[in-house]
């Protein structure tokens, strides 16, 4: 006891100082830690037929050592310079072979010394697969041959891995591979060099550019040639045999695509001139055709660069877009182009028209198909039917359309429209296979049946199903629907349906999911995994999806936890923490659904507050929060009404089953959750205290929108002024604990977002402690930083709300 004394002076005097505080990195309580800080089942990757696949075994944390690697970041990108991948990529430290039949592991021979693996990519047929590893000084590829459990050298570690994927298959024996041109300069210290003259940005003619707060940036003439650098790749054609060919010279090389046939590859390269204003995805690019010689055989586009574009969450850029292979034939190129100007406030019957363009592609391409609404992509299937979705974000409205791809002049049929967020019409996914050249296609069964699979969301809880379609009638029936049990399933793929042989994933709230083979017709199962849960310590947790009402009548939901081992008849009232993330609707019917289950495995990842059911906290997790906003009326309009309301209904009927003591309840949020809990704590005296991540808290800086408001601030002065924490900051009474990564690179959300309003709070005399993770992103990674911020939530939590005075 003597020694517990001082240390709890120590917290509480950490936690009443006003002054800046020199503090070490933290761990929680061990009843968190037992639950934060253990070791990952792996995931498996199983090719299409089943007849290979591997198990993935990754860590759950990186170090702040890999965290504080050298990092430029440039165009948006973050890029380690020496490595030349991605800083912020995680890796996977292991790989083994699976057994699909016997459920049995291999160990593959040959994997290099303490892996760190990505970029995983099968093989056409599927028993390789190449995979990258950093090392020290780069990324080199191997390649894993799954029959011999061995795995293989292919390259140094000379890969350019900063822009797309770095390499692909050409066949089974061949893949190109972006390598480091030998002749790479040396890249700029921008911090020590000397300027040549000031950074000027203009807009003499005018023109419009209203683009969102991008954050990582080019800045300044020395970070274009560095990016350049960085960018710049040689193409190289490497053979399973140990043969490495230069394919194509240096350029800046974004994107590599095979026909399906492999005959021809589609290179995308991006061009100056650069943006400061944009990243670089939006820099102007190059769509060429090559032949295997590395040929050039078609200029399809030259995409300018993109720093203007109409106002609109539907607003595309002009001129040829979304360009892919048309997956059912040899080399056929597919893309789409507005009829609208790519202005959603332009009146037009059809927004978009698809067009083709067969090899050797000297031709005319040929129109396929128009769109009523935004295209969205098309699931191939024959010369004869294809499926096409296009689609409008105002209203949420999504079309899934058959049309025949070989005549234009045919009409297409509407198979389905509905409200994208409305989760219980949702009439599932078609069902796809493999083809002759290795892309995934409808499965059209006797060239007149249709598969659909579904999640099954419905009042009475989840179901997944199988439909068939009849093409011919027109007409769907369910030929098997999951049976409502103890386990919430999902059916990850038919295997194949004419023996009712499919593949699903099992779980419960305390068994972690596994993979199950089941034959639908005679209703047998076999275990294909057999993963262990790592979270005992609450595998026994009280656990229940709960509903209840909004002041207005919409029906609202969440996930009730209870400590272990709570007593429901004596029914002691406990602190609770409430978590939660506003969603934007535009019906009643879709807002009120209700997705949470029971039956999910209870999974606490490192931004859940389920770690305080083992600390005694009542937790109600994904609350529904939804914001409403009907016909002309935009969610916007009456957000913090419905936001209060919706606080108010979860702690009203929490504290009805008496559970809970309502003087101690928390709320807390990530990202748009953290922007919710300082208003819910400035607009109502609902809470105890909060919790805010990497939150941005006045709309005033993300002027172009925010989140789904697509209005800007001069359109909707008002709105921006009262949904901002930070303008009503003289109102905040209740303590406020504000987390933010020193790094984040999300859009909005600047770091400058928290201190500026932490020093708005203690200006103005609100009780608020802000905490800035070194290195760390929108999301956290290192094992240091999320240890520390769990241990800064908690002693939040037992000095404002489990003990609050």
């Amino acid at each position: 006891m003597k020694r517990l004394i001082p240390l709890l002076l120590m917290i509480a005097s950490l936690y009443t100082s006003d002054a800046q505080i020199d503090l070490t990195y933290q761990v929680p309580h061990d009843d968190i830690l037992t639950l934060a800080d253990v070791p990952l089942p792996p995931f498996m990757r199983m090719n299409s037929d089943g007849s290979n696949a591997v198990m993935i075994y990754r860590k759950q944390y990186k170090s702040i050592q890999e965290m504080s690697e050298e990092e430029m970041r440039l165009g948006g990108l973050r890029i380690n310079p020496k490595t030349n991948i991605s800083s912020r990529a995680r890796y996977y430290i292991d790989m083994k072979s699976f057994d699909v039949k016997s459920g049995k592991e291999k160990t593959i021979k040959g994997l290099p010394a303490n892996p760190r693996l990505g970029n995983m990519a099968w093989s056409p047929d599927e028993n390789k697969m190449a995979v990258t590893n950093t090392t020290a000084n780069g990324v080199e590829l191997w390649v894993l041959d799954l029959q011999q459990n061995v795995a293989t050298k292919l390259t140094e570690d000379r890969i350019n891995a900063n822009t797309g994927s770095p390499f692909t298959w050409m066949d089974d024996n061949n893949l190109l591979v972006k390598m480091l041109p030998a002749d790479r300069p040396a890249l700029i210290d921008t911090d020590s060099s000397i300027p040549t003259g000031p950074t000027v940005s203009v807009n003499e003619s005018g023109t419009k550019a209203q683009n969102r707060t991008y954050q990582d940036l080019l800045k300044n003439p020395n970070d274009e040639k560095n990016f350049e650098t960085l960018a710049k790749s040689a193409i190289y054609k490497v053979s399973l045999d140990g043969q490495v060919t230069k394919w194509k010279d240096t350029a800046m090389y974004r994107g590599m695509s095979l026909a399906p046939a492999g005959e021809y590859v589609m290179i995308t390269t991006v061009q100056r001139p650069f943006s400061y204003l944009v990243p670089y995805y939006r820099f102007p690019t190059v769509i060429d055709i090559y032949d295997l010689n590395g040929k050039l055989v078609k200029n399809l586009v030259n995409v300018p660069l993109i720093e203007e574009m109409p106002k609109g969450f539907m607003s595309v850029r002009k001129g040829i877009r979304s360009v892919q292979w048309r997956g059912d034939k040899p080399a056929t190129l597919v893309y789409a182009e507005a009829l609208d100007g790519g202005d959603p406030e332009v009146e037009v019957e059809h927004r978009d028209a698809v067009y083709q363009l067969a090899a050797p592609f000297t031709g005319e391409a040929k129109l396929m198909a128009k769109t009523k609404l935004r295209y969205n992509g098309i699931d191939w299937g024959n010369d004869k039917l294809a499926v096409m979705y296009d689609y409008w974000w105002n209203d949420r409205t999504l079309r899934t359309s058959f049309f025949n791809p070989s005549d234009a002049s045919q009409p297409t049929v509407l198979f389905n429209e509905r409200n994208y967020q409305d989760r219980y019409s949702d009439p599932g996914q078609f069902e796809e296979k493999k083809n002759m050249y290795g892309r995934y296609v409808l499965d059209i069964v006797n060239d007149d049946q249709l598969y659909l699979v579904g999640d099954g969301f419905s009042k009475s809880g989840k179901l997944p199903f199988i439909d068939k379609y009849d093409i011919g009638d027109q007409k769907t029936d369910r030929i098997y629907e999951t049976a409502d049990s103890e386990y919430l399933e999902d059916i990850s793929r038919i295997m194949d349906i004419s023996k009712g042989e499919i593949l699903i994933r099992r779980e419960s709230s305390s068994e972690y999911p596994n993979y199950f083979f089941r034959n639908i017709n005679d209703g047998s199962t076999k275990a294909v995994t057999s993963l262990e849960n790592p979270f005992k310590a609450i595998q026994n947790v009280e656990k229940e999806v709960i509903t209840y009402k909004r002041d207005d009548g919409l029906e609202l939901s969440a996930t009730l936890y209870l400590p272990v081992k709570y007593d429901k008849q004596a029914k002691e009232k406990l602190p609770m923490i409430m978590w939660a993330y506003p969603r934007e609707y535009k019906d009643k019917n879709s807002a009120g659904q209700v997705t949470s289950n029971s039956k999910e495995f209870t999974y606490p990842y490192y931004g859940s507050p389920l770690y305080w059911v083992n600390r005694g906290y009542v937790v109600l997790d994904d609350a529904a929060f939804p914001i409403l906003g009907e016909g002309d009326e935009q969610p916007n309009d009456s957000f913090i009404k419905q936001l209060v309301a919706n606080a108010k209904a979860g702690i009203d009927a929490v504290d009805a089953m008496g559970y809970i003591d309502r003087n101690k309840v928390a709320v807390g949020g990530h990202s748009y959750g953290a922007f919710m809990t300082a208003n819910l704590l400035t607009h109502s005296n609902l809470f105890a205290a909060g919790i805010a991540r990497s939150g941005a808290y006045n709309r005033t800086l993300t002027p172009f929108g925010f989140q789904a408001e697509e209005r800007n601030y001069w359109e909707a002065p008002n709105i921006y002024y009262e949904m901002s924490p930070f303008m009503h900051c003289d109102k905040m009474k209740t303590p406020l604990l504000l987390i933010h990564g020193q790094e984040d690179n999300n859009s909005g959300t600047y770091p400058m977002q928290s201190e500026r309003y932490f020093n708005a709070l203690k200006g103005l005399g609100a009780p608020v402690r802000l905490v800035m993770l070194p290195k760390e992103s929108h999301g956290y990674a290192a094992k240091e930083s999320i240890m520390h911020m769990l241990w800064e939530q908690d002693q939040w939590l037992e000095k404002h709300v489990k003990n609050k005075e």
